[in-house]
């Protein structure tokens, strides 16, 4: 059975409490925001990509940066732009909602979940967790930082059963990523900590 085709996405509609403003326009030592160097970062990956934000700014930031992204002379076609920026509708109530929504709007793709707020985050980390899919087709790999998991950072398949699994757990009132996790054949991919690290406080 032929793989499903790779997506990229990325969240980025928290409310970035802890941090005190929002995380995903922070500076960048590498220049831009954080929103912008991540998505340049997937952008390396050469798959179509995909934000999902509830912050306006964030979606314009996104439809300008696709158009950089789009080879010159390009033009924008239906299904076939490099990134795509979707609105978060509310109710606004964390990653797994999240995951349901771009399961509902992408099926049959493999979607390569990643969160803002990992601002160290390299393309070799990427290309690992890919290795581990490829090695392991059967299981949902996730990241690892050695103390902890990191499911933020992912591979979920949005096949009929995956996404079946998924709204069922939806119904039955289930909001932690985790917690639906726990009864999925998942692989844990230990990755560097230093560049899976979730920046939330300004001393961090």
């Amino acid at each position: 059975m032929p793989s499903l085709p790779l997506r990229c996405c990325l969240l980025s509609g928290g409310e970035s409490r802890r941090m005190g403003r929002d995380k995903a326009l922070l500076p960048h030592p590498e220049g831009g925001t954080w929103l912008e160097r991540t998505l340049r970062l997937l952008a390396d990956l050469h798959s179509p990509i995909t934000l999902l934000s509830r912050h306006p700014q964030h979606l314009v930031l996104a439809e300008r940066l696709g158009k950089e992204l789009r080879p010159s002379g390009e033009q924008p076609q239906a299904g076939h732009s490099p990134l795509t920026a979707l609105a978060e509708p509310p109710p606004w109530e964390g990653p797994l909602l999240a995951l349901h929504r771009l399961m509902q709007h992408h099926p049959e793709e493999r979607l390569l979940l990643c969160p803002v707020d990992m601002p160290d985050l390299t393309l070799a980390a990427l290309h690992t967790l890919l290795a581990a899919a490829a090695a392991s087709p059967g299981r949902l790999p996730l990241a690892h930082d050695g103390t902890r998991l990191q499911p933020l950072l992912g591979l979920y398949p949005s096949s009929a059963p995956i996404r079946a699994h998924l709204a069922a757990a939806m119904q039955r009132g289930e909001r932690r990523l985790q917690g639906w996790l726990a009864d999925l054949p998942c692989q844990v991919v230990p990755l560097d900590p230093r560049a899976i690290r979730n920046q939330n406080h300004p001393s961090s």
